[in-house]
């Protein structure tokens, strides 16, 4: 018997992992036995979180004058959203998995500004109490605060763009996976914006080093920003995107604008989360989950227009 259990445990853990997996097979069958208490960021991390400058809230017309990596809010309770250049880089990889490829070049004909991190508790819970938001997200007593919010479908995302939008008066939404990308790479050509190597304490990933790899999530920000001044593209929790699913680049525009054409109940995710090895949390990496899919793997940030 003891011949036949490595083989089933291994058949087992790929599943778990395989990059086409869905649906419930995208979520760990069991919570992971953690304690909270566990999960606090130790003090390093809560320095380094301490240390990120906190963004203006600015005008619409102080907007304008912005230049790419600079930072604002549109109101005290808005998530900090950073300014992306416009430019051209290669979508995808041809060495890597199917769905990442073909790789080929996309253009970014304009600026727009991403979230500085991924939408938090406190900010979600700020939608939920301006009737914005219609659901309490479980933290699985991980904890709340700054740890990016999770738990929440596609649809139910889109309740906190709209939103932001109706407060505001500006355009949010959730990013296409081509904005996503280019925000990631931020301009490298690597498998992460410092290397090839995930290396260690650098992102939330299994396997990563960090106090919570494998084992729930980090408070947002508990790492260095990437070159566009942005946190957490790597790891942390996987991101929704607009795009509807399509298994390869194939016929993909060539600009910016989401995909939505192809299996709509099924969206785009992008980035990894803490669960996953560091394979997945890499900036081409693609996956997919059903629209009406909630996790403790799975979040968000959004995109704020430039008009």
């Amino acid at each position: 018997m003891k011949s036949l259990r490595l083989p089933l445990l291994a058949a087992c853990f790929a599943l778990v992992l395989a990059p086409g997996a869905v649906a419930d097979t995208q979520r760990p069958r069991e919570q992971p036995k953690v304690k909270p208490e566990h999960l606090m960021p130790p003090p390093e991390f809560d320095a380094q979180v301490k240390k990120n400058p906190v963004d203006p809230v600015l005008t619409p017309a102080e907007v304008k004058t912005l230049k790419p990596g600079q930072g604002f809010r549109d109101c005290a309770e808005c998530p900090e959203v950073v300014i992306v250049p416009p430019g051209i880089f290669i979508m995808g990889a041809n060495d890597g998995a199917k769905q990442e490829g073909p790789a080929g070049p996309v253009r970014v004909r304009t600026p727009f500004a991403i979230g500085k991190y991924e939408v938090t508790f406190d900010q979600w819970a700020t939608c939920v109490k301006d009737l914005g938001c219609g659901v309490e997200p479980d933290d699985h007593r991980w904890g709340k605060g700054r740890r990016p919010v999770m738990n929440v479908d596609w649809e139910t995302a889109q309740q906190y763009t709209k939103w932001l939008t109706r407060k505001t008066g500006q355009t949010y939404r959730l990013p296409s996976e081509a904005e996503w990308e280019y925000a990631a790479k931020a301009g490298k050509t690597t498998d992460f914006p410092w290397g090839n190597d995930v290396g260690q304490n650098k992102a939330n990933c299994r396997q990563c080093g960090t106090p919570w790899s494998g084992k729930g999530t980090a408070p947002t920000g508990a790492f260095e920003p990437n070159p566009f001044g942005l946190y957490d593209m790597n790891g942390n929790v996987w991101e929704w995107t607009l795009d509807c699913w399509n298994p390869t680049h194939e016929g993909r525009p060539k600009d910016t604008a989401p995909r939505l054409e192809g299996d709509c109940t099924l969206r785009a995710m992008r980035g990894g989360s803490w669960y996953y090895f560091s394979r997945l949390s890499r900036g081409v990496y693609r996956f997919k989950n059903r629209a009406d899919v909630k996790s403790y793997n799975i979040g968000f940030r959004v995109v704020r227009e430039l008009k």
